[in-house]
């Protein structure tokens, strides 16, 4: 990987700067950023505890990955994009309904299935590809954009059956590792064995910076091409209109086969929290971007606005350097330096943490199932202990930090989704504040195979009475982390 100076890629340290301060004002947890041009990084940074080495979650970036998986299947004679899909699940043929499934792959890649809303996330679903004929088709194929992540699984168990391993060993053999993805990068499963191709992968953010850069070349990489162009192509084209009220907002500039158009003639990969392949043609560049905005409504408008205003809007037409700027580039690489993950960021102290600290409160019947709770504060620190349904449980909290530990809750989902693993548990990032005197806020980040985000905000009356309010963005788990209670000191 090269490395260049901002002013070498024909922008200007302080406009880096500017951008990265944008994002930190507007709160977004970044992970990680890289800015590339042509050939060339041109910034990367990683907010710790995050690092170069960080396997992340891909979400439903995956999607992507599994286009293009299919684009090898068809180089390689294996289907034909306008094949139907129960070609290849005859053992479901016979299911009542499933010969309503007519849908092609290509309407599969485009999101314009007969199918949509199919939930994976039940106790009951062991076999996903039986769920997913066990619903009934709701429109016609080929003639609307729905959002559609069972879609994409289906296109991924399509590769596997047809090539007999997961979609990722097949990408990784077929260009992958040969352009310096990490060989140890993986795919969650899902309950029935196939890979979660739909939101699956855990890669490095310069893994995502490599396919990226595939995808920007249409299929090639330093000069050797690897998937045909007219598949590439296609797939980087917005052939379906994904905007039905036609307002400017960041993700209705239309769909390509599982990938995003953006404004400017720009497209991305794209997956939940901001997990992002982002592409320039225009620039020959390339922004990639984890983060978890989970819960924040105008994170991905914010990441973009940031983006376009402080580097697209500032960075050289023609590709040509600026006059070099060490003073500034070693003050940018310091500053780069030094970023950490998000925290909570009002006032460190109240007075009325001396009322509450050590008190025991006992809880009314509520929907976490808590029974007490004691909160303790030591200078810049505090624990939260409780006692819910698996035990008594402690969050440790940081004020002005966050404080590194494993969330307390156990059993989630770990290889397998959707599939409780006895034991497991979530490293967790957990930092507090106080936006009232009486009112106390705890920010919980898990960042670990699974992201999530968890809002705990106890509203103190007085010295004895409490209303606690807990809000979850998660995917198919924190559930037990999500309602609202109302509590009493217990008599001293």
């Amino acid at each position: 990987m090269r490395i260049c100076t901002p002013e070498q890629a024909g922008i200007s340290s302080a406009c880096v700067r500017r951008f990265y301060e944008t994002l930190e004002g507007y709160h977004i947890p970044v992970h990680s950023v890289i800015l590339a041009r042509g050939d060339a990084v041109f910034s990367e940074c990683y907010y710790a505890p995050f690092h170069k080495d960080f396997k992340h979650r891909m979400y439903s970036t995956t999607k992507s990955f599994v286009a293009v998986a299919i684009g090898f299947c068809e180089q390689d004679g294996l289907l034909s994009l306008d094949d139907p899909i129960a070609k290849f699940f005859p053992e479901y043929l016979e299911r009542e309904g499933a010969a309503r499934h007519t849908s092609t792959v290509r309407e599969l890649l485009t999101m314009e299935s007969s199918l949509r809303g199919v939930h994976w996330f039940l106790p009951n679903v062991t076999d996903r590809v039986a769920t997913y004929f066990e619903n009934q088709p709701t429109k016609l194929p080929a003639t609307l954009f729905d959002y559609d992540s069972a879609g994409s699984f289906m296109l991924g168990v399509i590769v596997e059956k047809l090539t007999g391993k997961p979609f990722l060993q097949y990408l990784q053999e077929k260009f992958l590792t040969e352009i310096g993805f990490s060989e140890d990068a993986y795919c969650l499963k899902t309950p029935g064995g196939y890979s979660w191709a739909d939101s699956g992968i855990l890669c490095t953010a310069r893994d995502l910076l490599l396919f990226a850069r595939f995808l920007l070349n249409r299929g090639t990489f330093h000069g050797k091409r690897y998937l045909n162009e007219k598949f590439m192509r296609e797939a980087t084209t917005l052939h379906v209109c994904n905007n039905d009220f036609g307002f400017v907002a960041h993700d209705g500039f239309g769909y390509g086969y599982q990938i995003w158009g953006m404004a400017r003639g720009c497209f991305s990969t794209y997956g939940m929290g901001a997990q992002l392949g982002f592409c320039d043609p225009k620039h020959d560049l390339v922004f990639v971007i984890n983060a978890d905005t989970q819960g924040n409504p105008h994170g991905y408008e914010q990441i973009f606005d940031a983006l376009y205003r402080n580097i697209l809007d500032h960075i050289s037409e023609d590709g040509s350097s600026l006059s070099p700027a060490p003073e500034e580039n070693r003050a940018l690489t310091t500053w780069l330096s030094e970023r950490k993950l998000f925290y909570l960021t009002e006032k460190r102290e109240s007075p009325f943490a001396s009322e509450i600290d050590g008190v025991t409160f006992k809880a009314d019947k509520n929907p976490m199932g808590i029974k007490w709770f004691r909160l303790e504060f030591d200078g810049l620190e505090g624990k939260f202990h409780y006692e819910n349904k698996q035990g008594i449980k402690c969050m440790p909290f940081g004020f002005g930090h966050n404080v590194f530990a494993l969330f307390p809750e156990e059993g989630y989902s770990d290889m397998i989704g959707n599939t409780p693993e006895p034991g497991n548990t979530y490293r967790a990032a957990f930092s507090a504040d106080w936006p009232e005197e009486r009112k106390l806020r705890i920010r919980v980040q898990i960042i670990d195979k699974y992201f999530a985000n968890l809002a705990i905000v106890f509203g103190f009356r007085d010295e004895k009475n409490v209303s606690v309010r807990m809000t979850k963005v998660a995917e198919a788990f924190l559930d037990e982390y999500t309602g609202i209670m109302t509590a009493e000191a217990e008599a001293q």
